[in-house]
């Protein structure tokens, strides 16, 4: 019994050690769980993807499992900032490491990335070649523009020429489009798409947003292609800003939008019929864009969201809809010579909107925002 609560006693002690008080693979705070073979601290989600792996990874709760003297000795020796120094000895800077938010097929492929391929220990090179060759390509499944029905299709990403193209069968010798990089995102949408490794990636095309919806069954398949489209797009922006480093371009990469969903909206003169739309709101453009539905190939509009010295606002409404609208929790938007009107369906979507759209107009802009803003009143 001493010996268990002296254990006990040095396991909670070490968990609270800097390095060992977030999640070696996601960050979430105070990890109770930990790798006995790996000499980790993980939190409840993580050792779950960590159980997967038995033949180099086996868990243990830090509070419900008995930890034998040896375990709790190793536990002592490596720790979490010991094992980063062996297992992301070689991460490179493009590649995308999950935080406590993101999607499931981000976490297990970072892990078994780590410790199942050891993919960045410098013992294996092949991967480090595939992400940094020029030219990476991949069959996935492709929604249709006008239908909800998915088909294959070949992706092949080029750092010659910073482009993604895509072909409708495997003998094109013709793209169906060829995306550039300059306006390229790419984020996981697993809940938006309805499968588990869907990935959305939008680019601009003429004066609109265009939105790609693709999976693949296989989680590695669609994280390397992940990753391939960050490799590119790193390598664009390095091109493109030849002053700047890898962790001043690394937040441009790719970035999700700080919140999207429904909203009700009016048009022009508020006179209008309230019409349900689906939202994004994204900080890195600064633009609000509007789709008729979650899954729209291309969106309706786009509203530029400059600052507050520049005659930008949000703020509550109270006004209620009475224009075939259902909803009632409102929030007024101003620009430069318009004002929206749009409403929520509850009051803590109203706030998370509010809360985002301050969050942009309290940003500086850049020249190229200026530059977007002139460009978005022109097209219109």
């Amino acid at each position: 019994m001493a010996c268990l609560e002296r254990n006990n006693k040095i396991l909670l002690s070490l968990m609270r050690q800097p390095g060992n008080d977030l999640c070696a693979d996601c960050g979430t705070p105070g990890p109770d769980w930990a790798s006995y073979t790996l000499g980790i601290f993980v939190c409840l989600n993580c050792s779950g993807i960590h159980r997967n792996l038995p033949a180099v990874s086996r868990v243990k709760s830090i509070r419900l499992d008995f930890w034998e003297d040896s375990l709790v000795e190793f536990m002592q020796e490596r720790g979490n900032v010991v094992a980063k120094a062996i297992f992301e000895k070689h991460v490179p800077a493009f590649y995308y490491r999950p935080h406590q938010k993101d999607c499931v097929v981000l976490k297990d492929q970072w892990i078994r990335a780590k410790y199942e391929r050891r993919e960045f220990t410098g013992e294996n090179i092949y991967f480090q070649r595939v992400y940094s060759s020029d030219l990476f390509d991949s069959t996935l499944w492709k929604k249709g523009r006008d239908n909800k029905q998915y088909l294959k299709r070949i992706f092949l990403l080029s750092k010659k020429d910073f482009t993604l193209r895509y072909f409708i069968k495997e003998d094109s010798k013709v793209p169906k489009a060829v995306v550039s990089m300059k306006d390229l995102n790419a984020v996981f949408q697993p809940e938006k798409i309805g499968h588990a490794h869907g990935l959305q990636i939008s680019y601009r095309e003429d004066e609109n947003t265009r939105n790609l919806f693709v999976y693949h069954e296989d989680g590695q398949v669609i994280v390397s292609f992940f990753n391939s489209i960050r490799a590119t797009r790193l390598a664009y922006l390095l091109k493109k800003h030849p002053n700047l480093r890898d962790i001043d371009l690394i937040p441009q990469i790719t970035t999700r939008c700080l919140t999207e969903g429904y909203m009700e909206k009016t048009g022009p003169t508020q006179r209008e019929s309230f019409k349900k739309r689906w939202f994004m709101l994204c900080s890195m453009n600064r633009k609000l864009l509007y789709f008729k539905s979650p899954l729209d190939a291309t969106d309706l509009g786009a509203v530029f969201i400059g600052t507050e010295n520049h005659g930008y606002s949000v703020s509550e409404s109270s006004r209620r809809s009475t224009r075939g609208g259902r909803w009632c929790w409102g929030i007024t938007l101003e620009i430069p010579g318009r004002c929206f009107v749009f409403m929520c369906e509850t009051q803590q979507e109203q706030r998370e909107w509010i809360e985002a759209f301050r969050k942009v107009i309290s940003q500086p802009m850049t020249p190229e925002d200026y530059s977007n803003e002139a460009n978005l009143r022109r097209g219109k």
